[in-house]
């Protein structure tokens, strides 16, 4: 599924082909994706204008000039393509093609400036919505989410404050979208390895207001965010769908130092540990025993 820097990278993408310019046409090319579209879709979108685009944990929005807002969730597999004269834009060159997948082509936004941006998603996970501007942090999608990781809201204090008293592994916590949201799997498990700090250690542990432990706080909230940019700046990483919106794909793949690396020497200097996998919560955790304390 698309992380918090993947979806940051497809709203960068499609900012300068979307924002300020009108929905002329929108093409649906099925009643729905992993939810039935909202009524009178197509009716409700084409002839506005896209006024701000923006993100929200893993969700695009999209403000219209009609004061809705045009929720957009890329599920497993969903991704953005925008093309200008029949050409993909972006000049980005990766070691990976996507292919073409006409077939999943699902949703087509034919905009006042000539750009057709394509939702293709091939196994509708993915899902749109529109709801009322006002009050949209507390429709159903955002009322529950917490604090977004890349604003200033995210330091020691906080994860001190929201992981009090808890007795849920340390990873476990991290991937809480009530606590902290947009956090996923592959980016908590890089963070905790350079935090050097276990994902099955107590995350209740991490509570303390003096030590050692009320230091690794602050680093572990500094280290989540230096993770995510430096993962937006490389455009994302691409593991099976995931594209950015000319087509190419993101690279931080390549500096992964744990994720996926089962059985490899542990890149921290001087440690000499070697990569595990666990699994928590049904999902895989790659961690250093030896450095991740």
């Amino acid at each position: 599924m698309p992380e918090l820097p993947e979806v940051e990278t497809v709203r960068r993408g499609l900012e300068p082909a979307m924002v300020g310019q009108r929905i002329v046409k929108l093409e649906l090319r099925r009643k729905d994706l992993r939810f039935p579209f909202p009524p009178r879709f197509r009716e409700r979108l084409e002839g506005q204008v896209i006024t701000v685009l923006s993100r929200r944990a893993k969700y695009l929005l999209a403000d219209l000039s009609s004061g809705e807002v045009l929720i957009m969730h890329l599920g497993m597999s969903g991704r953005f393509t925008v093309e200008m004269g029949g050409q993909k834009t972006g000049t980005a060159q990766f070691h990976y093609e996507t292919g073409n997948d006409a077939p999943h082509d699902h949703v087509v936004f034919h905009m006042s400036n000539g750009a057709r941006v394509t939702y293709n998603d091939p196994r509708r996970f993915g899902y749109m919505d529109l709801v009322p501007r006002e009050g949209v942090e507390a429709c159903k999608h955002f009322a529950k989410m917490g604090i977004e990781p890349l604003g200033n809201a995210l330091d020691g204090a906080h994860i001190r404050k929201a992981f009090a008293g808890k007795k849920t592994p340390l990873k476990a916590a991290l991937l809480d979208q009530s606590l902290i949201a947009g956090l996923g799997n592959i980016y908590v498990c890089e963070a905790l390895h350079r935090s050097h700090l276990s994902p099955t250690r107590l995350a209740g542990t991490l509570s303390t207001q003096r030590g050692v432990m009320k230091d690794k706080a602050d680093e572990l909230a500094t280290t989540i965010r230096d993770v995510l940019n430096e993962a937006v700046a490389a455009g994302g990483s691409s593991l099976r769908d995931y594209a950015q919106t000319d087509g190419s794909l993101g690279y931080f793949q390549h500096r992964f130092r744990v994720y996926d690396r089962e059985g490899e020497p542990c890149p921290t200097p001087g440690c000499g540990g070697t990569i595990e996998r666990i699994v928590q919560s049904g999902r895989s955790t790659f961690y250093c025993p030896k450095c991740q304390k």
